[in-house]
């Protein structure tokens, strides 16, 4: 059974940091594709990062240099290292899973349940 388990988002204040965390279970998670998505409040769905099963990373252009993803396939968990935080960067983010890195993919993939990030000014 497949399990995606998000944790440590929170509140924070602007300029601060937060690590995210996923936890996976029941596929190979070292050969998928792994991403962050966020949702901010009333607006759609967006890729924020994701890293291939070789370690290559892609980032939203409005989190890079803020924002570090990173995998542990031995514990078969993906994080996301959140800094220098800004008001817009609030919202839920989710965690998902995937063979093949690429939006379409991903929607097809295993997706985590979500963990909230609220950044104040």
């Amino acid at each position: 059974r497949v399990q995606v388990v998000e944790s440590g988002g929170g509140s924070v204040q602007a300029g601060g940091s937060l690590r995210l965390s996923c936890s996976t279970s029941g596929f190979p998670f070292e050969e998928y594709c792994v991403g962050w998505f966020r949702q901010a409040p009333g607006k759609e769905r967006d890729e924020v990062a994701h890293m291939d099963d070789d370690g290559t990373t892609w980032y939203a252009d409005s989190v890079k240099g803020r924002f570090t993803i990173s995998r542990d396939n031995a514990k078969n968990t993906l994080y996301l290292q959140m800094s220098e935080l800004i008001t817009d960067d609030t919202g839920v983010y989710y965690c998902a899973a995937s063979p093949i890195c690429g939006t379409v993919a991903f929607a097809q993939g295993y997706w985590g349940q979500g963990t909230q990030v609220t950044v104040s000014s």
